[in-house]
């Protein structure tokens, strides 16, 4: 393997294999490119998003320090999918997780306990959706609301409800709430923008500022970001790590490899292997199938399967943060050399977790996910018209589960 240093990562692949696919690299930048702020594509995560929050910024520090109003410590996000795992990932991985709780579960246990878990007197409860209409959501904000209104004994708590939904109370039943009255503050889901790639929307910002993270440091993580995405969209596979890693998913695919396992070294990661597997998941389809791991504990219930020598159809990509114990070093090692052995194998080193390096982490991961996607179907001629959004940013097949469901409920 050999590495490439982009800023504040550092990604060590196999580089021989990246002039083959010089062709379809530059392809796939073109096609991102020139689709990104066009209404309609779900990619107005690049460049808009970034640019957006670092203009109403202060309006989210605002609304973060009126909901905390000098006696309210912890917030409890009710949302699914990447209305939490995007949020949830990010605070994680910066340690700010301690008076931050997440719910998505719609069963009567599931919710007691965590309901038990919280100080309701110091606690507000941040909604997500973009729809306002999502049932797992919808359910735990109508039995949230119960609790607070028997806790408090009093029916109107719109003040302890925060909301981030759809601008347009036709579009959202959340901002129907909002509009009139029965929640207090809110800000938005913006538009095109597709939620496993919302992690700098508002929901996001507004926890950071909640938790306490300064307002200089959010606006460093969002220059840092669309300073990634300028290097990100650059064509130049030499330089651009994110296109390298997206050529090492494709060749890895076309050699048989379908199963890709993303293994994170670390406890701060424990939110991020559920956003990468949705963003995975949702954007690539069956093409290649993604599994996340945490290390080193996953060592010891999937490494008998992982290095058993009938195992063909397995790759791998090990992340973590530049170590400084020499155990940690040795245990890196030893392990990336023994799956380096039997599999394709590639290495994404952090230099911290600094939210200016996160930032640029997490646009790395979009963008290999785009350019995985758009080269495999590239190969296989599947080339999608300019005025209709790519696969790797919709998820139709979500909708079939959710269309039981909502029969289900009509019975």
């Amino acid at each position: 393997m050999t590495e490439t240093i982009l800023s504040d990562i550092t990604l060590k692949i196999d580089k021989s294999i990246l002039e083959r696919y010089s062709k379809n690299a530059k392809e796939a930048v073109e096609t991102i490119s020139k689709r990104a702020g066009k209404p309609g594509q779900f990619l107005n995560w690049i460049n808009f998003l970034p640019e957006n929050q670092l203009k109403t910024i202060d309006n989210l520090f605002d609304m973060a320090e009126k909901a905390k109003d000098n006696k309210y410590t912890d917030l409890a996000i009710l949302g699914i999918g990447g209305s939490r795992h995007t949020t949830e990932s990010l605070i994680r991985m910066i340690g700010k997780e301690a008076n931050i709780h997440f719910y998505s579960s719609v069963d009567s246990e599931s919710f007691r306990r965590f309901i038990n878990s919280l100080d309701l007197s110091k606690t507000q409860f941040l909604v997500v959706s973009k729809s306002g209409g999502t049932i797992e959501t919808t359910v735990a904000y109508e039995n949230a609301k119960k609790v607070m209104q028997e806790f408090l004994e009093k029916d109107d708590v719109s003040d302890r409800f925060i909301a981030m939904t759809d601008v347009s109370g036709e579009k959202s039943n959340l901002r129907k709430l909002v509009n009139i009255g029965d929640i207090k503050l809110a800000g938005c889901v913006h538009d095109d923008v597709g939620g496993r790639f919302s992690i700098f929307d508002d929901a996001t910002i507004f926890t950071l500022a909640y938790a306490g993270v300064s307002k200089e440091d959010v606006i460093a993580m969002l220059n840092a970001s669309l300073s990634a995405q300028k290097e990100y969209l650059n064509d130049n596979i030499n330089e651009n790590i994110a296109l390298q890693q997206a050529i090492f998913n494709t060749d890895c695919r076309l050699n048989g490899k379908q199963k890709h396992f993303i293994e994170y070294f670390g406890d701060a990661f424990q939110g991020t292997t559920l956003w990468e597997k949705q963003l995975k998941n949702e954007s690539l389809k069956a093409r290649i199938s993604t599994d996340t791991n945490v290390g080193p504990g996953y060592l010891h219930y999937n490494a008998e399967a992982d290095l058993d020598s009938a195992n063909k159809d397995s790759f791998f990509t090990f992340v973590y943060v530049t170590p400084q114990e020499k155990v940690t070093k040795a245990v890196l090692t030893g392990v990336i050399s023994a799956y380096s052995n039997m599999h394709p194998v590639s290495v994404v080193e952090l230099k911290d977790l600094s939210l200016t390096t996160l930032a640029k982490f997490i646009e790395f991961k979009h963008f290999e996910t785009l350019y995985t996607g758009n080269i495999l179907r590239q190969i296989d001629g599947d080339i999608t018209p300019e005025d209709t959004a790519l696969p790797e940013v919709l998820q139709p097949n979500v909708e079939i589960y959710k269309k039981e469901v909502r029969k289900a409920m009509a019975e």
